[in-house]
């Protein structure tokens, strides 16, 4: 399975944080399963660092090379197509990674119900 893992689950992952149960643990060290990590994401987490309000290893890029995550640049094609999404979720970050998991055919990794509600595979932890 192709994996997109949605910001707080990778922060979840770094932080070993116990919010991210041990099924998902399992899920996410198997090797059979590609893992993904949007550009957004990192976009995301550096923004949400300057405010202050998120602390992560500086080193988060080579953190994600280190542990076979690939990262997924945003396209021309993910950004335009943002805007066929119906308005179910207003956080912009959320709604990219939803259009990316359309056009790229991954499942989303993710917490969020409302990442649920729009017509993308999801695995909810």
């Amino acid at each position: 399975m192709k994996l997109l893992l949605d910001t707080h689950v990778l922060i979840w992952l770094f932080e070993e944080n116990p919010c991210l149960n041990s099924k998902a643990r399992t899920l996410l060290a198997d090797r059979a399963h590609a893992l993904t990590v949007s550009v957004v994401s990192v976009w995301e987490i550096s923004i949400k660092q300057a405010l202050g309000r998120l602390q992560v290893p500086d080193n988060i890029v080579a953190l994600l090379e280190l542990n076979r995550v690939r990262l997924l640049p945003v396209s021309v094609e993910h950004a335009y197509a943002v805007r066929s999404l119906p308005l179910l979720h207003g956080d912009p970050f959320d709604r990219m990674l939803v259009t990316q998991a359309l056009l790229e055919d991954l499942t989303i990794v993710t917490h969020d119900k409302n990442v649920q509600a729009y017509p993308v595979p999801c695995l909810m932890v």
